[in-house]
C-alpha cells in the first residue's frame, strides 16, 4: 500500500507534510519489519535532502524499537549532521551510543534499560547500582571505543568518574569495626 501511495504521489500533486508523514510511516513500518536495506532504499529515493531529514527525525522522535532507533541515529549522523544544531546533534549520538550499548546487554535484559538508551551514563549508573559488573565492562569498553571516534556531550574522563565514585562507595562501610578482647 505505501508503494502504492509513492507512485500516487509521482503522478499528483501531494502536500508536502503528507509526503513525509507517509514516508515516515513507510520506514518505521519496514524498520518494524527489520528490513534495513528496504528502509535505507527508501531514504535514498526521498529526492529533496530537507524532506529525507524531516522523516528520519520525525521518525525517531516516534521513539521506535532499538534496532530503528540504532538505523535511525546513525544514519542522520551519517547524512545530515552538518545540518543538525549541536544539542540535537548531542542527542542522536547520545541514542546511538545508549542503543550500541544495549546491544552488549543480554537480550532478554534490553527492556529493562531501553527507556535510557539516549542517557548512556545513566543507563552505566544504573547498571553499577544493580551490581551488575561483568555487563558494565562490556558497557565501558563499548564506551571507551565509541568516545575516541565521535563528540556527544560527555567524555571518557566523565565515565572514569562515575566509576570511581561507585567504587569507592563500594568500600565504604556505615559501621565501625569493634576489635575483639580476649
Amino acid at each position: 500500500d505505501y508503494e502504492l501511495c509513492e507512485e500516487w504521489g509521482h503522478l499528483y500533486p501531494v502536500p508536502r507534510e503528507d509526503w513525509i508523514h507517509l514516508h515516515r510511516e513507510h520506514l518505521l513500518h519496514l524498520l518494524e519489519m527489520g528490513d534495513m536495506e528496504k528502509a535505507l532504499q527508501l531514504l535514498q529515493r526521498v529526492e529533496d535532502p530537507g524532506v529525507c531529514l524531516a522523516i528520519s527525525e520525525q521518525a525517531l522522535d516516534q521513539h521506535p524499537n532499538l534496532a530503528a532507533s540504532h538505523f535511525l541515529a546513525d544514519y542522520l549522523t551519517a547524512h545530515f549532521y552538518a545540518s543538525l544544531t549541536t544539542a540535537r546533534r548531542n542527542e542522536i549520538q547520545a541514542l546511538y551510543i545508549g542503543s550500541k550499548v544495549l546491544l552488549t546487554l543480554p537480550e532478554l535484559s534490553r527492556v529493562n534499560y531501553f527507556h535510557l538508551s539516549s542517557r548512556p551514563l545513566l543507563m552505566l549508573e544504573q547498571l553499577l547500582m544493580n551490581m551488575k559488573v561483568d555487563w558494565v565492562a562490556v558497557a565501558v569498553q563499548t564506551l571507551h571505543q565509541l568516545l575516541a571516534e565521535r563528540e556527544i556531550g560527555f567524555t571518557v574522563e566523565d565515565i572514569d568518574n562515575l566509576l570511581s565514585k561507585y567504587a569507592e562507595k563500594a568500600l565504604n562501610f556505615p559501621f565501625t569495626l569493634k576489635e575483639k578482647r580476649s
